[in-house]
């Protein structure tokens, strides 16, 4: 379910979790296909991480399409790449992409953290500013990243730029929580929203009929963690 003007954050797996960067030429082309895309389709980027068998996105698009084209062209375009540049035939994605609402403030901040964290949770960086493949360089003004746009909760951390980056470098000196990690997962994967109570009212109007709430703390069948696991497999 995917709403104009609302963020989602989106994965995408690599199909039976094989690798889907080799080399330092993958992800790069891969970020220039997103930036061009994301433009063309109307997406605005907010966060973003490139692990070795998957991806993450933050990202609000303009229209109800837009999200689902980007994803589409994009996953075409990489995998039309990856097969020549490395020699090979066949898919490359576990499927269509997964992703989840993310309209409640508290959680649109908490899926910045979540995807800009992943890569220390993987183990394979110390802190979420040593891995080169995510948004956090950006965000927490370290480089510009002209992928980015902020979101408005992003922005409503400071009314400048340099106490705005400072107070989401904050963010990451406290823990997020396991209750929300395992919130974002399993919304993530089974497609419920992380919105409002009141805004969940207005969904469920307009869709005629109910929607289930993405429930926190509630882990996958097996108590792994499905977006990283292997993630650190280089």
């Amino acid at each position: 379910m995917l709403v104009p003007e609302i963020a989602v954050h989106v994965i995408q797996r690599g199909n039976n979790r094989q690798v889907c960067f080799r080399h330092h030429s993958d992800y790069l082309l891969y970020l220039l296909h997103l930036h061009e895309l994301s433009g063309k389709t109307g997406c605005s980027l907010h966060a973003y991480c490139l692990m070795p068998n998957h991806v993450h996105l933050l990202l609000t698009p303009m229209d109800a399409d837009g999200c689902t084209v980007l994803m589409r062209d994009l996953g075409q375009r990489y995998v039309q790449y990856f097969n020549k540049r490395h020699g090979r035939t066949g898919t490359l994605w576990e499927g269509r992409f997964r992703s989840c609402l993310v309209e409640s403030a508290d959680y649109v901040l908490a899926c910045y953290r979540y995807i800009e964290l992943n890569p220390v949770r993987a183990g394979l960086a110390a802190t979420p500013a040593e891995y080169p493949w995510s948004s956090h360089a950006g965000t927490a003004g370290m480089r510009h990243d002209r992928l980015l746009h902020p979101h408005p909760e992003y922005l409503a951390l400071g009314t400048e730029t340099g106490s705005r980056q400072a107070a989401y470098c904050e963010l990451f000196g406290l823990t997020l929580e396991s209750r929300i990690v395992e919130s974002i997962r399993y919304a993530t994967n089974s497609g419920f929203p992380l919105v409002t109570e009141s805004f969940r009212f207005e969904l469920e109007a307009r869709l005629g009929r109910k929607l289930e709430p993405g429930r926190a703390g509630r882990p996958g069948k097996s108590g792994s963690d499905p977006d990283f696991s292997a993630g650190g497999v280089s």
